[in-house]
């Protein structure tokens, strides 16, 4: 199957393009960059494809069945809604877009074409994180009733001044940048309840004096644009009533606690666990017997993003709807929207 990736940056470069290279169904045709130095390095590093800046142009080739969409945020929609009306099929990295509206507008056409719309949402394809939704499923944590979640880092902004951290590109920043993720994966887990009221705050701090921000090590995406913009939110909280468990939010790409805390507790009545980000490793907490019990699930770990793109390839073939499509991950950009315009307007906002 010959593909297209749209947007050479380094999602693509250290995710995408890689799980095509190490699928043998799959034959990457074009490499597509507005900036055409990005495009050639690809089409040179990789030994394979086409340079071009114009992404239409892989649009009008009939021999090109899907695409990656790895842009920034504010042209995911564009190009995805284009890419459907040309007969191709989408794996457009997160978030959708930068806002509920664009989102819906991308799950429209979806539904007039009948292509595969697909969002990057990688998590639900990772066996740990697959295998948790399996024990929450068989009903060994009984009634999820909370669930925690925590993005928080010390230093982590990325590429501070440039399209990460401009409202009119991201369309956010801490919550729609990672966030997203942990919401999603809160969803998958829990069956994708419907959200009922949300009450949140987003703060724009410790990025916003972008020549005094002062970070350890490499910054993703970096170095800081001296001269850029900053007014996207670097810290967020947030309260979800939902049809099944509430969900508190507490994200940062930067705070002054010197320490990342990266998981998701899930609390049900008959059992609980703390799930790692990083790693989706996890220890189960109930009783059994009449006492405290505890084990460690085992699974085969495997690279998420890589299932992922195996799992969209072999859908588009199939049919099969997979679990990052569009029709779930618009729950997740309802929330997030909500988030934001309760944060706006101070005041808790009643979805419908």
């Amino acid at each position: 199957m010959k593909v297209a990736v749209i947007g050479c940056g380094t999602i693509a470069n250290t995710q995408h393009i890689p799980a095509y290279l190490a699928n043998e169904k799959a034959e990457i045709k074009y490499f597509c960059d507005i900036i055409p130095e990005r495009a050639e390095k690809a089409v040179e590093k990789y030994g394979c494809g086409i340079a071009i800046t114009d992404y239409k142009v892989a649009l009008a080739d009939p021999e090109i069945e899907a695409v990656s969409v790895c842009t920034p945020n504010n042209v995911h929609p564009q190009i995805s809604i284009d890419a459907m009306r040309a007969g191709k099929d989408v794996l457009c990295e997160k978030p959708a877009a930068r806002t509920y509206e664009e989102a819906l507008t991308m799950q429209k056409v979806q539904h007039e074409t009948g292509r595969v719309l697909n969002i990057g949402v990688c998590n639900r394809f990772h066996n740990g994180i697959r295998t948790l939704k399996k024990l929450i499923d068989d009903g060994v944590f009984g009634d999820i009733f909370h669930v925690y979640v925590s993005f928080r880092a010390f230093r982590s902004i990325p590429g501070l001044g440039g399209a990460f951290t401009t409202k009119a590109i991201a369309g956010g920043g801490a919550l729609i940048d990672w966030g997203v993720h942990f919401l999603d994966i809160v969803m998958y887990c829990c069956g994708d309840p419907k959200p009922l009221t949300v009450t949140g705050e987003a703060f724009c701090k410790l990025g916003k004096n972008i020549p005094e921000y002062v970070y350890p090590g490499k910054m993703w995406a970096g170095p800081p644009i001296l001269d850029g913009t900053y007014d996207v939110d670097d810290s967020v909280t947030a309260l979800i009533r939902t049809e099944g468990p509430t969900i508190t939010v507490n994200g940062a790409w930067a705070q002054n606690v010197k320490r990342d805390e990266m998981f998701i507790d899930f609390m049900g009545d008959k059992g609980g666990c703390r799930i790692d980000y990083y790693t989706k490793e996890f220890t189960v907490y109930t009783t059994k017997d009449g006492e405290l019990y505890e084990y460690t699930p085992e699974f085969e770990n495997n690279v998420q993003i890589a299932s992922e793109i195996d799992e969209f390839l072999d859908c588009i073939k199939s049919g099969e709807k997979l679990a990052n499509h569009i029709d779930t991950n618009i729950i997740t950009a309802k929330m997030m929207q909500a988030i934001y315009d309760s944060a706006e307007a101070h005041r808790e906002i009643a979805l419908d």
